[in-house]
């Protein structure tokens, strides 16, 4: 009897893996397909972008100017909705002073195709190539952002190529590190679909970079955020916000705003800095 009950429990905790192994996809990608705000409807002038990606994907972006920017923000955002929904934040980039490239990746918005892990890790080179070739942009003006899912996203393309900085905002340390979080009860990686490894990306990069995460976060832990931040090379910077997971940028205020502006100037000096040193090598 014992047996026969035991061999049942673990056939339903194995029905229970396979159903949340199918089901990842679903859990992890949240797209929808209408856009039904752009950033004119804030009164910012945008130019629609269309992104080519190396498997012949074409992916829908807004690129919102700002005046006399000195850095160009390329900006993941998260598992959910589309760039419909950034608008809040793009705003805020605006009045900073920071132009902004937002993107869809495959498979939300106007973009072409179906969301995948290594996809958005095209999608998100693909932004950077556009900036580097159509604006003309050199690696020192580019900032890269991710927020959420977008966070290591980011975090995957900073540690492959070249950037005036990376900034991390309510970001986890890997997939399955989140998936146990929701799932305490489950061995979640043996089932894990993902990798998302926010945490082996951070490791890789070497450009500054600035980590904003709520304490108050009750989807991302603001655990996950210091663990980040302790793991990343200098120079590095941790703000700290309070608010939810969707709305502690815009709870925060003042908070937020200032830390995204002391930080770019941090990167103004640091770049005069690190300019002035190579010539004192040279």
């Amino acid at each position: 009897m014992l047996i026969s009950i035991i061999s049942l429990l673990l056939i339903a905790y194995l029905g229970l893996g396979m159903v949340l192994y199918f089901m990842q996809p679903t859990l992890t990608f949240g797209p929808t397909s209408e856009v039904p705000y752009n950033p004119g409807d804030i009164g910012l002038d945008y130019e629609k972008v269309q992104l080519r990606t190396p498997d012949h994907l074409v992916l829908s972006g807004w690129y919102i100017p700002a005046r006399n920017a000195d850095f160009t923000l390329l900006f993941c955002h998260g598992n959910g909705g589309n760039i419909a929904y950034t608008l809040d934040s793009i705003n805020i980039f605006n009045e900073l002073g920071f132009n902004c490239l937002a993107f869809d990746y495959r498979g939300y918005g106007n973009s072409q195709g179906k969301p995948t892990e290594e996809g958005t890790y095209i999608d998100a080179q693909a932004a950077y190539d556009w900036l580097i070739k159509e604006k003309k942009l050199k690696p020192a003006d580019i900032i890269i952002f991710g927020r959420s899912l977008g966070g290591s996203i980011a975090a995957h393309l900073a540690s492959n190529v070249e950037a005036k900085g990376l900034v991390i905002e309510s970001c986890f340390t890997s997939y399955a590190d989140i998936g146990q979080k929701f799932y305490p009860y489950m061995m979640v990686r043996p089932f894990a679909r993902y990798g998302f490894k926010t945490i082996d990306y951070i490791k890789e990069v070497n450009c500054p970079i600035l980590f904003i995460h709520s304490r108050n976060d009750e989807v991302v832990p603001f655990e996950f955020g210091l663990r980040l931040y302790a793991a990343a090379n200098e120079p590095k910077e941790f703000i700290e916000i309070f608010g939810s997971h969707n709305d502690g940028f815009l709870y925060s205020g003042l908070i937020y705003r200032e830390g995204l502006s002391n930080w770019m100037k941090f990167l103004k000096n640091y770049q005069q800095q690190t300019a002035a040193k190579i010539k004192i090598i040279s």
